[in-house]
C-alpha cells in the first residue's frame, strides 16, 4: 500500500472538512481554558493500520528517561519507512493548516519542516509523561507554539491500557480530563502558558504508536503568555517528585535567560 502526503493530505481534509462544525464547537467548548478538539476514524482503517505496521522498533528510535517522562521518539524520518514521513507531512499540507487554523479560530499558523519535538513517539509499558507545559516557541525562538496535533494508530487501544492524553484545564489542583489514545483517532490541543497535559503511565504490553506535530504563530495564544522552556510538575500525589521537578525548571528557565538558543542545539529535530 503506497500512499502519497497529498493523497494522505485529501483524506485527512475531506474527513475534518466533513465535521468542521462539530470541531468547532468541540475546540470553543474548552478554548478559555485549554482548547482541544478530537476526531475519531481519520483515515482509512487499512492505511492507519499500514502506518502502525511500518513504525520502527524502540530499538531504532531515541530513548529519553528522567523524572519527567519516559518515552521512545523518532525524528529522523529518512531513517524510517517511507509512509511514516508522508503521513507526518500530510499533516503540514497548506490546506490541511488552513482548516485547522480556521477550526481553532487562529487567524495564521505555520506547520514546522524540522519536527522540533514532534515526528513518532513510542510508549511501551511503564513509560509516561509528567503533566508539563511544552516549550513556548520553535528552535529558533522566532515563532509561538501554538498547537499540538497528535495521531494515534496503535489498534485496540482502551482506556484501561494507560497510555491516554490528560488535559488539566483548571490546572494540577483540579481532575484531569482523559482523552483515550485511541487507534485512528486525530486530537488537537492548544498549546500556552496554562495548557497542563501529561500521558497516564502504559499498563499494557503493547506499544502506545503517535504521530504527532506542532503548529507555530507570529503571536501568543494569549496575550499573557511569555516564554519559558517545557516546563514539569508532579502529578497530585507526588509531592517530593513535584519540589524536585520546580526546582529543575527553575534551573533550565535561568540557563535559557541567559543562552537565548540554548547551551547546545537541541538535537530532536529532523536534519534533512
Amino acid at each position: 500500500m503506497e500512499f502519497s502526503r497529498k493523497e494522505i493530505a485529501s483524506l485527512i481534509f475531506k474527513n475534518l472538512e466533513g465535521n468542521k462544525t462539530d470541531l468547532k464547537k468541540q475546540f470553543a467548548a474548552h478554548k478559555n481554558d485549554i482548547g482541544f478538539f478530537y476526531l475519531d476514524d481519520l483515515l482509512p482503517s487499512e492505511l492507519a493500520l499500514e502506518i502502525h505496521k511500518n513504525f520502527p522498533n524502540t530499538e531504532e528510535t531515541v530513548k529519553r528517561k528522567s523524572l519527567r517522562e519516559k518515552k521512545f521518539t523518532a525524528f529522523q524520518m529518512d531513517k524510517y519507512n517511507p509512509l511514516l514521513e508522508e503521513v507526518i507531512y500530510a499533516f503540514q499540507d497548506d490546506k490541511i493548516v488552513a482548516l485547522i487554523a480556521e477550526i481553532c479560530n487562529i487567524d495564521s499558523i505555520f506547520p514546522d519542516e524540522f519536527l522540533y519535538a514532534g515526528g513518532l513517539s513510542l510508549m511501551p509499558k511503564d513509560n509516561f509523561l509528567n503533566p508539563h507545559l511544552d516549550n513556548s516557541h520553535d528552535k529558533d525562538r522566532n515563532r509561538w507554539r501554538v498547537l499540538n496535533l497528535l495521531y494515534y494508530v496503535t489498534p485496540d487501544w482502551e482506556l484501561e491500557n494507560g497510555g491516554n492524553l490528560e488535559v488539566w484545564p483548571k490546572g494540577l489542583e483540579e481532575k484531569q480530563i482523559t482523552i483515550t489514545s485511541k487507534f485512528n483517532r486525530f486530537v488537537v490541543m492548544a498549546t500556552h502558558k496554562k495548557s497542563w497535559h501529561s500521558v497516564s503511565k502504559v499498563t499494557t504490553d503493547k506499544v502506545r504508536c503517535c504521530v504527532s506535530n506542532y503548529y507555530f504563530s507570529d503571536e501568543p495564544l494569549k496575550e499573557s503568555d511569555s516564554f519559558h522552556v517545557t516546563t514539569f510538575r508532579g502529578r497530585p500525589q507526588e509531592k517530593l517528585k513535584d519540589k524536585v521537578l520546580q526546582v529543575d525548571n527553575g534551573i533550565r528557565s535561568f540557563l535559557r535567560k541567559i543562552f537565548k538558543k540554548g547551551i547546545r542545539e537541541n538535537p530532536h529535530q529532523y536534519k534533512k
